[in-house]
Parts: structure tokens; C-alpha cells; sequence
């Protein structure tokens, strides 16, 4: 699971660190805004923070959204009618990688749970209203906390040739009944695949996050975190 925070864009990006964004060469006819994403990030934090921690989690997820609990479910069957806890987890994104239409994008950064210190990835998927809502969401503690970076980097990636955002698939609404949840993989990609994410679980609960991006004609592996197995009791 994750950390928490919520504000206007302004006022959360002038409340962040300095925002870097790495723009490739194809990113030139694209409309890939990272700024945007991060804002959404730094907004559910404080959401959770303001409201709730369960209570931000249930606003800003899409209806087949997927998290850890420890194993993996569909957040919105897990948080229903889910009570806060007294003190929501916090949190900061610290990066940020974006297709090269914004239509998918993946945050990373740091989180503080009473004593505890951690990281999280999130997957965020853009809707319909222009507004982003997460997809998938994990995170774990570490045994030392994370050193805040003096800027946010966000990488967009390479456009496909001739892109044009305004002609890109719409995002559909998910309606139909959800599926049986794979326990042991949870994977997707933005409409014009120059990115994608992937979650593996083995049966013992061990987990492997991989997101990859098109950059210089290639696809590159940009994240690639494993989690151990949880102790057994």
C-alpha cells in the first residue's frame, strides 16, 4: 500500500521541490504534461491527510484499480466501507515517467508511517474529464528513509511517428462486471504504447514491478524493483 497529500496544481507544485523535466526528441509533437500527474500525486496525499487515509484512496481510484493488502485485490472491493485509521500514512512523489500522450504515467517517491519509512510506485491513468486516477498502487517499507531530491525529475517518452494526441483512442469507461483478479500478474500499457507496466507475484508473495518507456527507438526498462517474500509467521 501507500502514503498520502491534496491542493490545487499551483499551489502544489510551488509547495513541491523544483520540477525537471528530461523531454527526448520525440516528445516535440506530443502534449505529454508530467507536471499534471505529479500534481494529482501531491493532491491525493493530501486528500488522505484532509479527509482520510481510505477515504482518498476510494476518490482517487479508477473501479478496477489494483493494490496490495498484503496480496493483491481490487482496491475499491477492499476499501468499501473501509474506516480511516486515525493517522493517514504520508507521502512525496520524488519521479515521475510519462507516455508520450499523458494517457498513462507512473509516479515513485518516498512515505512515512508513523516510524516507519518507505517508498511507493503508482500507476495513474488519464480519464475521460481530463483528470487522472490510479490504476495500481503498491509500496514497502525500507529500512532507511529516502533522501528528498532537490527537483522532481519527470521523463516523457518518445512519440511514435506522426503522433498526434488529438487523434489518439479514447480512454472507455470500465462498465462491465470486473474479472476474476489475477493473483499473480497485473500488467498494462497508454493507447499509443510508448509505455507500459508490469507486477508479478510469486505464490510465496514475492513481487517484481517493471515499467518501460520508448526512448531513442528502443524500449528501456526505467524501473525494475523486486520485494522479498513477507516473513513468514
Amino acid at each position: 500500500m501507500k502514503r498520502l497529500i491534496l491542493c490545487g496544481l499551483a499551489l502544489a507544485l510551488a509547495a513541491s521541490p523544483g520540477l525537471s523535466r528530461d523531454r527526448r526528441p520525440g516528445d516535440a509533437h506530443g502534449h505529454a504534461n508530467p507536471s499534471a500527474v505529479i500534481a494529482e500525486e501531491i493532491a491525493f496525499a493530501r486528500l488522505a491527510q484532509d479527509k482520510g487515509q481510505w477515504t482518498a484512496f476510494r476518490t482517487t481510484a479508477t473501479k478496477d484499480a489494483g493494490m496490495f493488502v498484503p496480496q493483491m485485490a481490487y482496491a475499491q472491493v477492499w476499501l468499501k466501507d473501509r474506516a480511516d485509521p486515525a493517522q493517514a500514512v504520508k507521502w512525496q512523489p520524488h519521479q515521475a515517467w510519462s507516455s508520450c500522450g499523458s494517457r498513462v504515467a507512473v509516479t515513485r517517491g518516498a512515505s512515512q508511517n508513523r516510524d516507519k519509512s518507505g517508498y511507493f510506485p503508482t500507476v495513474w491513468q488519464l480519464q475521460k474529464n481530463g483528470k487522472y486516477k490510479w490504476v495500481l498502487d503498491q509500496g514497502e517499507e525500507l529500512p532507511l528513509p529516502l533522501d528528498a531530491p532537490d527537483m522532481i525529475v519527470a521523463k516523457v517518452a518518445d512519440c511514435p511517428p506522426g503522433y498526434n494526441n488529438r487523434r489518439a483512442p479514447k480512454v472507455k469507461d470500465f462498465k462491465r462486471n470486473l474479472p476474476a483478479l489475477d493473483p499473480a500478474r497485473r500488467a498494462g500499457q497508454s493507447l499509443d504504447g510508448t509505455l507500459g507496466w508490469d507486477v508479478s507475484v510469486t505464490p510465496q508473495g514475492a513481487r517484481r514491478f517493471i515499467v518501460t518507456m520508448q526512448v531513442d527507438g528502443q524500449r528501456v526498462t526505467v524501473q525494475d524493483v523486486q520485494t522479498e517474500a513477507p516473513a513468514q509467521q
